[in-house]
């Protein structure tokens, strides 16, 4: 294990102990345990009201998949990082053999991404896109949930910096009908303040998977989780939050597109430098300036796809009127 790996996950460790210290003098002074929903919360019934009028699924609440709840006790360490950065969630209830053993793989919804992953993304992967701004890393989340929502799927939306009201009108100018796919309950958008979601985040973490679960989301976005890191001062804290924020998504068992600003020093990473260590795939969008000067180009990125093949070339892409296309058979430089 590299000095990088130990750090991380020496950190995550004195987080959890510090959370726990906190907890007791909470319980102490008569507070609710950290691991308790906050019923009163107004940001959590905010979240949980963008579910409420979706219907039931039969069948849904035990999915018997693997992806069951985590034990209180369990110590949440990360497993070795392999060569090619492909990562586990070490400490939580997966069996990587039958996880791994025919697993369905689905596509993303992007011309030419999707051929650069060659058989597919496994389904209830992790994903980030990782860019900075201008780069289409929203369009992304809502072609990815599109996605699903044309072939009679069901989507979750919870953007951290637009109003529910903007999502739904980006989305109708790309010509993807989300009002319609919301009036026919398999789409729900969330918007939340970034503030209120980290005061709120152990109880939204806890109801959601079963939230994801009771309206049978095929995919899941959040737009960004770079708002959601900035909330914590403390490198300690931040990376303890997103890393258990991580893990719900995972124990819900939905195919997530997370979307992150990129790091000011190294366009291939992401600002705190925390989601890609967590990511089942990780896509890096950038502009990029041919040796020629002429023009500054988009280009993308396949940084990695844990259990699948993929391209690792750098191929060009635009931002159209019906969304995100990448040149397949043509080279950025």
């Amino acid at each position: 294990m590299s000095d990088d790996e130990d750090w991380f996950e020496r950190a995550l460790r004195e987080a959890r102990e510090a959370d726990r210290r906190d907890g007791e003098a909470d319980r102490r002074d008569g507070e609710a345990s950290p691991g308790a929903p906050d019923e009163a919360s107004p940001d959590l019934q905010d979240f949980a009201g963008g579910f409420e009028n979706a219907p039931e699924r039969a069948g849904v609440g035990d999915r018997g998949d693997g992806f069951g709840g985590f034990d209180a006790g369990d110590d949440f360490g990360f497993a070795a990082f392999g060569d090619d950065g492909a990562d586990s969630f070490g400490g939580g209830p997966f069996d990587d053999e039958e996880f791994e053993s025919d697993i369905e793989r689905i596509e993303i919804g992007i011309e030419g991404l999707d051929e650069m992953i060659l058989g597919g993304v496994p389904k209830r992967s992790l994903m980030v896109a990782i860019g900075s701004a201008g780069t289409g890393k929203t369009t992304v989340g809502l072609q990815f949930l599109h996605e699903a929502l044309r072939n009679d799927g069901r989507g979750v939306y919870i953007t951290l910096e637009e109003s529910r009201e903007a999502i739904l009108a980006t989305a109708e100018e790309k010509g993807w009908p989300f009002r319609r796919f919301e009036d026919e309950a398999r789409l729900a958008v969330v918007a939340l303040d970034p503030v209120e979601m980290a005061n709120s985040l152990a109880s939204i973490r806890n109801d959601l998977p079963r939230l994801i679960d009771e309206f049978g989301a095929d995919r899941l976005v959040l737009d960004s989780v770079s708002l959601l890191e900035m909330m914590y001062d403390h490198p300690s804290k931040r990376r303890s939050e997103v890393f258990d924020f991580a893990r719900a998504l995972k124990e819900a068992g939905v195919t997530t597109m997370l979307t992150s600003e990129a790091s000011e020093d190294n366009p291939y990473a992401s600002r705190h430098g925390i989601v890609e260590y967590l990511a089942d795939a990780v896509f890096v969008l950038q502009y990029v300036r041919p040796s020629d000067f002429r023009e500054t180009r988009l280009a993308v990125e396949i940084q990695k796809i844990r259990d699948a093949n993929h391209s690792r070339e750098t191929k060009p892409y635009e931002i159209t009127a019906t969304g995100i296309s990448v040149y397949r058979q043509a080279n950025i430089f």
